[in-house]
């Protein structure tokens, strides 16, 4: 079944929401995570922790997850399926991980977030740097958009054989 091209735009319009919407939630959180390597100032170091937990499971998540919801409605509903072309493939898989990546890290940045809320000082300027996840996050993220703004050319078995199929003409 494909849509309408009412309906694809429709869809197509709230994945990019949701998949834009993840980088620039990544980025906010980046913002934050860089902050305890530049102050020095203990309520910046735990407003930071407070706000990347907030930031995590009320954008984060949620922009994750309505991305990859977007993408498979899109993926099924459109010429380029699900498991037809092999950059699509890569995006769904990839967009699975990061997720369920995400999804993983959060209860330590909440972990970390309630230490900054009550720990002392010492200990909140002891605590470390949240960097590696949302920077790999990111040059990832940005590889899924790249690669599906260019959607290389490369069917996989499965769309070689649909295609195949609708080829032969049926008698």
């Amino acid at each position: 079944m494909t849509y309408s091209p009412p309906v694809r735009r429709l869809v197509l319009a709230i994945h990019l929401t949701a998949s834009v919407g993840w980088i620039g939630a990544v980025i906010a959180y980046l913002t934050l995570a860089f902050r305890p390597l530049t102050t020095s100032r203990i309520l910046d170091l735990r407003s930071a922790w407070i706000a990347m937990a907030l930031i995590g499971w009320w954008a984060l998540v949620p922009l994750a997850l309505g991305s990859l919801v977007t993408g498979v409605a899109l993926s099924l509903g459109t010429k380029w399926g699900l498991l037809r072309h092999y950059w699509v493939c890569f995006s769904f898989v990839g967009t699975i991980v990061l997720t369920g990546v995400l999804i993983a890290h959060m209860p330590t940045v909440d972990r970390l977030a309630q230490t900054a809320r009550t720990a002392t000082a010492d200990q909140v300027f002891a605590l470390p740097a949240d960097l590696a996840h949302p920077l790999v996050g990111l040059a990832l993220l940005i590889g899924i958009l790249i690669l599906n703004v260019y959607k290389p050319k490369g069917l996989t078995r499965r769309g070689w054989r649909t295609s195949t199929r609708a080829e032969v003409p049926q008698r």
